[in-house]
């Protein structure tokens, strides 16, 4: 937490507590044991990406560089709360927030395994001092591929808890992906979109009040039809109504800026949206902004990647990078008494 000052309306300068709330996809985050009930294959010594025990634990090093740095410049203590995806298990998270770069800022988890092929799951760090888990429960997606069979995907993890005393609630999210194309692809994030719409109801139906969080890997755009037409997430403030959503990445996907790049376009993958509530909210917390963190060391510097994340493997070659996504987060401020 830092306390900040800002001015208000009429120029009075007022003190406020800040905390971030972030996401980051950790891309392929394996350990190097080979599970014989997931797709794990290419991620172990022996496999086609050789990765090695050296190759993992730097690849730890580099992740807690990113979490530690994540909105460091209004929050020199990190981000309060982070979604994670494609993480393989518990095992890997505890490793990462057990790295000297973290393990002073005492996160928690919560993880639940998911049934993906791969054996990527999604998964929230808290920081301790910040916030207290009350319940969590992971929430299946249900799909079935164009033969008529099980599509395993992604959970969406949903969690209650305290923020310094205050109620809110969290979901992380990692759709499934565009692989065969947008368009045949796209009924699989509607599906999700409707199950994480239909979790904000049942949130709403118990705690009228529910404070909500969304955050993510959702494979669509802030203008997708997921978010416009099923979820209706909206791009401005003042389009909201009590229990609209806010989308604060919209405005930044429109200036051109995204969380990761294919085939020299830009897309925003990545995104928290939230609750009215969170936004017109005087006595609470309340949504400040919104970013998506791109500092030079995680940008490639050269060859047919430039400019794009600095990932793990690029062309089919290990070249020790972060993430093919770049990690977003949102500052979310309350006036001190």
């Amino acid at each position: 937490m830092l306390l900040c000052s800002l001015f208000g309306f009429g120029q009075d300068k007022k003190e406020y507590q800040i905390r971030t709330i972030a996401f980051y996809n950790l891309e392929n985050l394996f350990d190097t044991t080979n599970d014989s009930l997931v797709f794990d294959d290419d991620r172990t010594p022996t496999g086609k990406d050789n990765w090695t025990e050296d190759r993992y634990w730097k690849k730890i090093e580099n992740l807690s560089r990113v979490l530690s740095d994540i909105g460091s410049d209004n929050n020199p203590s990190g981000p309060d709360l982070l979604g994670v995806c494609e993480a393989e298990n518990r095992t890997v998270l505890e490793d990462l927030i057990n790295h000297p770069l973290l393990k002073k800022r005492q996160y928690g988890i919560v993880h639940f395994d998911s049934p993906d092929e791969r054996g990527i799951d999604v998964g929230l760090l808290f920081a301790k001092s910040s916030f207290i888990p009350i319940s969590f429960v992971s929430r299946r997606l249900l799909l079935t591929n164009e033969e008529g069979f099980r599509d395993y995907t992604r959970d969406q993890l949903v969690v209650e808890g305290l923020l310094d005393n205050e109620k809110i609630y969290v979901i992380v999210n990692h759709w499934p992906s565009r692989s065969g194309g947008e368009l045949r692809s796209r009924p699989y994030r509607l599906k999700a979109a409707e199950l994480n719409w239909r979790i904000i109801d049942s949130l709403r139906y118990l705690d009228p009040s529910a404070k909500i969080i969304s955050m993510g890997d959702f494979n669509d755009d802030p203008i997708s039809p997921s978010f416009k037409k099923i979820l209706k997430v909206r791009g401005k403030e003042k389009q909201l109504d009590s229990l609209g959503l806010f989308g604060p990445m919209e405005n930044l996907f429109k200036k051109g800026i995204g969380s990761l790049a294919y085939r020299d376009q830009w897309n925003l993958f990545d995104q928290i949206y939230l609750t009215a509530n969170l936004v017109n909210n005087p006595k609470g917390y309340r949504f400040w902004k919104a970013d998506v963190f791109n500092p030079p060391y995680l940008i490639d510097p050269k060859g047919m990647y430039k400019g794009y994340p600095l990932r793990t493997y690029a062309g089919g070659s290990y070249i020790g990078g972060y993430s093919d996504h770049f990690p977003v987060f949102v500052h979310l401020i309350r006036e001190v008494k």
